[in-house]
C-alpha cells in the first residue's frame, strides 16, 4: 500500500526487532491514516525538497514492539504519528533547518547529531492529524556524562 508518492505501509512498518523476534506490526486503519498524512505532508515533502532518498529507520511500533525496544505504548510511533530518518549524504541539521522552517509538524529532536560529524544521528519527526496539536517543538537528544538520553530546545537554527 503506497503512502504517499515515495512511500509505502512497508517501509514505515518494518522493524528488524520485530522481525527477529516474531513481533507483529500491523497498524490499524487509524494508525494508517495517521502515516499517510505524515508522509503526505513532511516526509514526501522533505524528499521532493531534498530529491534524494529518505531513509525511514523506524515508523511505526505495536505495543508488543515498543515494549520489546523500551520504548513507551504511548508514544507518536505507537500511534503511527512519528518517523525516524535519514538522508545519507545531507546534514541531519540542515533537513532540521528545512523543516523547521517550511513544514507543520508536532515534534522534531536532532537526535544524536554533533555539529563535528554533520551525517551523524539522525531526525526524529511527528505529524498530529489534529493540526492545532501540532506545537513545532524542537528539541536535540544527547547522552549526558552518566549516559543518559537527555533533551533540551533548540532555539533558532540548529
Amino acid at each position: 500500500m503506497q503512502l504517499s508518492k515515495n512511500f509505502s505501509l512497508v517501509e514505515l512498518t518494518k522493524s528488524q526487532t520485530a522481525e527477529r523476534k516474531g513481533i507483529p506490526n500491523d497498524p490499524s486503519p487509524d494508525h494508517q491514516e495517521n502515516l499517510r498524512l505524515l508522509c503526505e505532508r513532511v516526509l514526501q515533502p522533505v524528499r521532493d525538497h531534498f530529491n534524494h532518498v529518505v531513509s525511514i529507520s523506524s515508523g511505526y511500533r505495536s505495543p508488543a514492539l515498543c515494549q520489546a525496544i523500551g520504548s513507551s505504548p504511548d508514544s507518536q510511533h505507537a500511534k503511527g504519528m512519528a518517523a525516524d530518518f535519514e538522508i545519507y549524504g545531507t546534514p541531519n541539521n540542515e533537513i532540521f533547518n528545512w523543516i523547521k522552517g517550511n513544514l507543520l509538524y508536532d515534534q522534531m529532536i536532532l537526535e544524536f547529531w554533533n555539529k563535528d560529524e554533520p551525517n551523524s544521528g539522525w531526525l526524529h519527526v511527528a505529524y498530529n492529524p489534529d493540526s492545532e496539536e501540532n506545537t513545532k517543538e524542537n528539541l536535540r537528544a544527547y547522552k549526558d556524562e552518566d549516559n543518559y538520553t537527555r533533551y533540551k530546545p533548540i532555539i533558532g537554527d540548529a
